[in-house]
């Protein structure tokens, strides 16, 4: 018998937890709702809001809306969406992460002091990073890799944020980078904004993946913090595979294994997880 577990620490973090629960409550009054992007970079969880009523929209479709109901998902948006809302008289059901808005707040404060170049470490184009942007007029420097650091103008004063599902050695890697090369005449300053339930997810995941002989990390191919979490996962463990659901799992890899491991990203609901360890034991069968 191949003995199969699931990660405990993996699924829905907080801010996506809440963003779905505030969904299907307004879902459950029997009111169309729509939500401004994918509520989760998750292809069968969305698809199960969709069944429950719940309308994908884009920037371009909010325009056109007018008197209804618009989530604002987990990621957070830049202060031009709350302004089209007031505009177009929609009503904001908004489920920002609080880790996320406390950043918006801390970065939007910044850039009002007027000085210097703030820097986001993160994914250009990511939703939360434009929502973060947005805080600085789109004034911010957004730098998406260790690469990119000696782009920066280091005889001008720094303040320098992270998106907050980024990996945390690569964001001290810039830091030290910087601190070596700026000017003694500019000023630096880091702003650790990586949230911890994802953080600390990394060295969790390590020795849950170290365990098994096989490990499915079960994700959807959109998402930024389980591309980190999936390629950590890989490196402690060669014989890792990502799937987005169970029908992707290949029989073949169940040769020759006694152990496997299930896990996923912050946008991995736990049901998804469940259905894959299911798949496996009716292969076993």
């Amino acid at each position: 018998m191949i003995q199969i577990e699931i990660d405990n620490g993996s699924g829905f973090c907080f801010g996506v937890t809440t963003a779905i629960k505030k969904a299907e409550e307004e879902l459950a009054q029997g009111e169309t709702l729509y939500c401004l992007g994918d509520i989760v970079h998750n292809g069968m969880e969305c698809e199960r809001l969709r069944q429950m009523g719940l309308v994908t929209i884009n920037h371009d479709d909010l325009r056109e809306l007018h008197d209804v109901k618009v989530l604002l998902r987990a990621h957070g948006e830049p202060p031009e969406t709350y302004e089209l809302a007031r505009q177009n008289n929609i009503e904001i059901i908004d489920a920002t992460c609080p880790v996320v808005l406390k950043l918006q707040k801390r970065i939007k404060e910044q850039y009002e002091l007027g000085s210097g170049q703030i820097v986001i470490f993160g994914k250009k184009g990511h939703a939360e990073v434009l929502g973060l942007v947005g805080q600085t007029q789109s004034n911010a420097i957004v730098i998406e890799n260790f690469d990119e650091v000696e782009k920066l103008d280091f005889s001008r004063d720094i303040y320098l944020y992270s998106q907050t599902t980024k990996s945390l050695d690569e964001f001290h890697r810039i830091i030290d980078y910087i601190q070596a090369h700026i000017s003694s005449e500019a000023k630096f300053q880091s702003f650790d904004t990586i949230c911890r339930s994802v953080a600390n997810r990394m060295p969790n995941i390590s020795q849950f993946a170290a365990k098994h002989d096989l490990v499915l990390f079960v994700c959807g191919r959109k998402s930024s913090n389980g591309k980190v979490l999936f390629n950590e996962c890989l490196r402690v463990n060669p014989n890792t595979h990502l799937v987005e659901g169970p029908e992707e799992i290949e029989p073949e890899w169940l040769e020759g294994i006694s152990t496997v491991g299930i896990c996923g990203a912050t946008s991995t609901p736990k049901w998804l997880m469940e259905q894959c360890r299911d798949k496996l034991l009716n292969i076993e069968n």
